[in-house]
């Protein structure tokens, strides 16, 4: 049977090998690229950076995404969140996105930019005599536009939706993609290429159960919010009239949306009422004394960042390429899970809230979420357990901070590999690599498949979801391509007149 057009059949979407006459009969156009990378955010872009340097040109490379520029999706989520462009980022000066080398950090550029010497003092003094010093979302959003205009990113972006990647019959893969409406002439494009590099990120927006069961049982998509989500609405609303709001998470999210609600008080004159749930309640140090501790008081953990530094780089890093199944599981869930950074002045507002009564704590487990008697609130019902008797809050919103979704299978292309690309799962669930970022199971002939980002924790690097953890996870895959043939190793003499050029910010 011949398709027209670009349609694409059942058989085909069930048939785990692909050949070039499959998607001829389809109507299907095919183009030829070596290297393509799937997502087109800033995993992309780290990547496609670090090729570029490598001496990759523009015609090897095609990065197919929805997405207009590479920090998007990250602006998007940030800035929901409450991190604006003149807020800081949980990142440290030297993971700087743009810069391949880390120097001159975010710090330096800020002092410079600024001639404020005691923003890269305070390098110096952290953690002991300041907080660590962390960039603002605007400068890192800047110098990600200046270098994809240098490395000349919308000449390599194809925009499109990926479907599927599948593999060949004679070896590579076909990565197979939706362009936008009214672009193309045919339903579905695919590139035939050998290298692959999927950086698609989060599936999705993460619920709790039961508020996602509330918002579809009562229809109520304005009151019960997550962080992630556009929301500003809850926030303008109790600037206008005294509100109570439960926010729950005890992560560098939830940090940030009572900074903003207390911050709303302060300047605008919000009368809010802040309730902060808790399902886990740390009063003291966390981890064992011997190995790893974390300081922890008022059910919050902290930590500077989501994992220790020596996790990047050092004696954490190594141990964890050393360890496998549980011994590794068990360790990423030791140096990293649910902490939030423990600056100073969030903190300190924290403590006034409580003293003037306008914050409380909960804890237990949620028993279930459902309207006031009078429907004009909602109700938390709340089982405290040893002990402690249960509770009720009711509150005008609900905010869920509890984090994004990690379930892999949520996400249509690696579900797809999952189901017909040989790819599995690690010991946390999420895409299973090895150390150099090379997904498990899915090479075709030549052909290697490669993966970055959060899709891949619970492999052999702890800090995968962050700026440092893309670079290095691009930097592992670059010395994987050379081998392969793909790319000029970055050694030191290019590396210096790379960083020349990225200093006088010279087009590659």
């Amino acid at each position: 049977m011949t398709y027209t057009q670009g349609d694409i059949s059942q058989q085909l979407v069930d048939t785990s090998v692909w050949s070039d006459q499959d998607l001829a009969d389809h109507g299907i156009p095919v183009f030829d690229v070596p290297f393509v990378s799937v997502g087109g955010g800033i995993g992309s872009f780290s990547m496609v950076d670090t090729l570029r340097i490598a001496g990759v040109t523009v015609d090897q490379i095609r990065v197919v995404s929805d997405l207009e520029r590479p920090s998007q999706t990250y602006e998007y989520l940030a800035g929901n969140s409450q991190i604006r462009t003149d807020h800081r980022l949980r990142s440290d000066s030297s993971s700087v996105i743009d810069c391949i080398w880390g120097w001159p950090g975010y710090a330096l550029r800020e002092a410079w930019g600024k001639k404020t010497p005691s923003v890269a003092i305070q390098v110096f003094l952290e953690p002991v005599a300041a907080d660590y010093y962390t960039p603002k979302a605007g400068q890192v959003y800047e110098s990600i536009n200046r270098e994809a205009a240098r490395i000349s990113w919308s000449q390599m972006l194809t925009q499109g939706v990926v479907r599927h990647v599948r593999r060949r019959n004679h070896g590579d893969y076909f990565v197979l993609f939706t362009p936008p409406t009214g672009s193309a002439s045919t339903k579905r494009i695919a590139f035939r290429t050998r290298f692959v590099h999927m950086a698609v990120g989060y599936p999705g927006v993460r619920f709790l159960d039961d508020l996602q069961q509330y918002r579809q049982q009562h229809n109520d998509y304005q009151r019960v919010v997550n962080a992630y989500e556009p929301h500003d609405h809850v926030y303008a609303e109790m600037r206008h009239r005294p509100c109570t709001v439960l926010v729950r998470g005890a992560g560098i999210v939830a940090s940030r949306v009572l900074q903003r609600l207390i911050d709303d008080r302060d300047q605008h004159g919000a009368e809010t009422t802040i309730v902060h749930l808790f399902r886990n309640y740390p009063t003291g140090p966390q981890g064992k004394k011997a190995t790893f501790r974390r300081p922890a008081s008022k059910g919050w953990v902290y930590q500077g960042f989501n994992f220790p530094k020596a996790a990047w780089g050092g004696q954490m890093r190594d141990h964890l390429e050393s360890l496998e199944g549980k011994d590794r599981r068990d360790f990423i869930d030791a140096i990293g899970g649910t902490n939030t950074a423990p600056r100073k002045d969030w903190r300190e507002q924290l403590d006034r809230g409580e003293a003037e009564g306008f914050y409380l704590q909960g804890r237990g487990q949620v028993q279930s979420v459902v309207p006031s008697p009078d429907s004009r609130q909602i109700r938390t019902v709340v089982g405290g357990g040893n002990g402690v008797p249960t509770t009720q809050y009711d509150a005008d919103f609900i905010i869920d901070a509890t984090g994004l979704e990690a379930n892999i299978e949520e996400h249509r292309v690696v579900m797809d590999l999952l189901r017909h690309g040989g790819a599995g799962k690690n010991v946390k669930g999420r895409l299973d690599v090895a150390r150099d970022f090379r997904v498990r199971g899915t090479d075709n002939g030549e052909g290697r498949i490669y993966a970055s980002g959060s899709m891949t924790l619970g492999g052999y690097y702890a800090g995968v979801d962050s700026f440092l953890g893309l670079q290095y996870a691009a930097l592992r895959i670059h010395d994987n391509l050379v081998s392969a043939g793909f790319g000029r190793r970055i050694g030191p003499g290019r590396s210096i007149s790379q960083w020349w050029k990225w200093a006088r910010n010279t087009a590659l």
